[in-house]
């Protein structure tokens, strides 16, 4: 196993994720509701984590703001220009893996 050293690997682990996040921003046609669907998680859990890691620092950071950090523009904005209507059958798998929410 490589030896990496805390610095390093936070380093490392901060460009990755620049790397996601742009990745996401880029993929506008890839929806919320898909990534959910496939893989447990979106964007606006992404900003959640972002912002709740935020706030266990004492940083106070508005859910507005986490999601502009991911979305790369405010989230009404990405929403408008990029969200489409979810299908009944994404609806439905979204239910079933999501009892409640």
């Amino acid at each position: 196993m490589t030896e990496i050293d805390d610095k390093t690997r936070t380093e490392l682990e901060a460009a990755a994720f620049r790397r996601l996040v742009q990745h996401l921003r880029e993929r506008t046609d890839v929806q919320n509701i898909d990534m959910m669907n496939l893989a447990g998680f979106c964007r606006n859990c992404l900003s959640r984590w972002y912002r709740e890691e935020a706030e266990a620092q004492g940083i106070a950071l508005p859910d507005a703001e986490a999601r502009e950090i991911i979305y790369g523009m405010p989230y009404k904005e990405w929403q408008a220009k990029h969200q489409r209507e979810a299908a009944p059958e994404q609806k439905a798998a979204f239910a079933a893996a999501n009892p409640g929410h």
